[in-house]
């Protein structure tokens, strides 16, 4: 099991059709490890990142297939994109959508490409985040500022 952060988590839930298989698909994909599995809803760590796969029967949102357009982009960063799409494609994954390239990005060269999973999640795969690339200095988030942000005033 993943130890509990401390500080705010934002979680990501992909909307599919059967989680279980979809569980399945993302282990042989991504190598995704079950964390634990609900029937309609399973927890799954890829590297160490968790995120959620869910049935959206009687919840009030759609997979991408029933709504017919893409409804959530994921972004995942590894040391080598090129085999982690390798994988996903030959697992099943469409690797038309974003031929893997590198970019140039303020913080450097940047290595990315895509796919879309059976599901009709879109993937991109980049080796580094920019979101720690340009984290701004100072402390992380801290228990107080939790709080901070739970009782606002």
């Amino acid at each position: 099991m993943i130890p509990q952060p401390h500080g705010p988590v934002i979680s990501l839930m992909l909307a599919v059709p059967d989680a279980t298989e979809a569980a399945r698909w993302y282990a042989r994909a991504m190598g995704a490890t079950e964390l634990w599995n609900l029937g309609g809803v399973v927890g799954l760590t890829v590297g160490g990142a968790p995120f959620f796969l869910g049935e959206p029967e009687n919840n009030g949102w759609d997979t991408p297939a029933a709504a017919r357009t893409r409804t959530a982009r994921v972004e995942v960063f590894v040391d080598d994109p090129d085999a982690f799409i390798e994988r996903a494609v030959a697992a099943g994954a469409d690797g038309s959508v974003d031929e893997i390239r590198d970019h140039e990005a303020p913080w450097g060269v940047h290595r990315q490409g895509g796919f879309l999973d059976p599901f009709g999640h879109l993937w991109l795969v980049g080796d580094r985040s920019p979101l720690y690339a340009h984290q701004p200095p100072g402390p992380a988030a801290s228990p107080d500022m939790t709080n901070d942000m739970r009782n606002p005033g």
